[in-house]
This record gives structure tokens, C-alpha cells and sequence, in this order.
């Protein structure tokens, strides 16, 4: 997607006010009457060289209803919840719900280090990675791993 130089800044000031890049597809689309794709907008603000800010959640520490509540017993013969890897290993997760905007298939993983990632396919196959720490590459063995796993487990539900 091509901008001019004056909505380029335009973007990159509302991403500095803190836009998401859902806000900034909105605003695109009502100001500037294009019709980018969230992935477009994701593209645009890493060729603008632009971050987008993480929002801090305002919690009121005296509001006992925000608490997060302890978690459930189990029922007898109820599976036990999914434990993290153990340190040095590489685990891959596939989301039950797509949440990400035009992704076929997505998920977690967790690196040997402790590094988090999301990954998705798109509907086009194109493969998309996007781990917390930004510019983070996982080591060789890592990526060997990850691979591995990712097959098995997109394999196993048909994919």
C-alpha cells in the first residue's frame, strides 16, 4: 500500500498518540478512503519504521471484583490443565479460535529460552511470525524443533 508522504506522517502520529492497528485501519480507511487489509496495516507500519504502543491496563487495586478469581477444582477424571515446557524445551500450541484477522490457522510457542511467539498461516499459506521480544530469532535447534512440532501438530488436525 502506498501513501504520500503526509499521510505517512499522519500514521505515525497516530501511532505515537498511542492507535492501535485496528484504529489506524479506521482511520485509513475514513480519512484517506482506502481500504487496507489488516495485514496491509501491519506491513505499513513496519516499512514506516513506526511501533505500536502497548496499552496499559488501569486496574483499581481497592475494586475486588477486577481480582482474577482462583481457579477452578477439577472433576474427577477432568484432564489437567496444559503445563509449560520444562526449561530447554521447545512447545508448539494451535488456537481453538482464530483471533487474528484473515489468519487460517495460528498459534503459540515457547522457545528453549523462554521466548514467546505467535505464529499463523494465512489464507494465502503465507507463513507469519511474530515473537514478543522484536527482533527475536530463535536459535537453529530452536527453529529445527519448532518446525517439527508445528508439522505434527497442524498435521494431526487435518491441516
Amino acid at each position: 500500500m502506498k501513501l504520500t508522504n503526509e499521510q505517512a506522517e499522519a500514521v505515525r502520529t497516530w501511532l505515537s498518540e498511542g492507535a492501535s492497528l485496528s484504529d489506524v485501519q479506521n482511520r485509513i480507511r475514513t480519512e484517506f478512503g482506502l481500504h487496507p487489509t489488516f495485514f496491509d496495516v501491519r506491513m505499513l507500519v513496519m516499512e514506516l519504521g513506526a511501533q505500536v504502543k502497548d496499552r496499559v491496563a488501569q486496574v483499581d487495586a481497592d475494586d475486588v471484583t477486577k481480582a482474577t478469581p482462583p481457579p477452578k477444582p477439577r472433576e474427577p477424571g477432568e484432564a489437567a490443565p496444559e503445563e509449560p515446557p520444562a526449561a530447554g524445551e521447545v512447545s508448539v500450541t494451535v488456537d481453538t479460535l482464530q483471533t487474528i484477522p484473515g489468519a487460517l490457522v495460528s498459534g503459540g510457542a515457547v522457545f528453549s529460552d523462554g521466548t514467546k511467539a505467535r505464529w499463523y498461516f494465512d489464507q494465502m499459506g503465507r507463513f507469519g511470525f511474530e515473537p514478543e521480544l522484536p527482533g527475536y530469532k530463535p536459535s537453529v535447534e530452536d527453529s529445527r524443533i519448532f518446525q517439527q512440532k508445528l508439522q505434527q501438530e497442524l498435521s494431526s488436525r487435518g491441516y
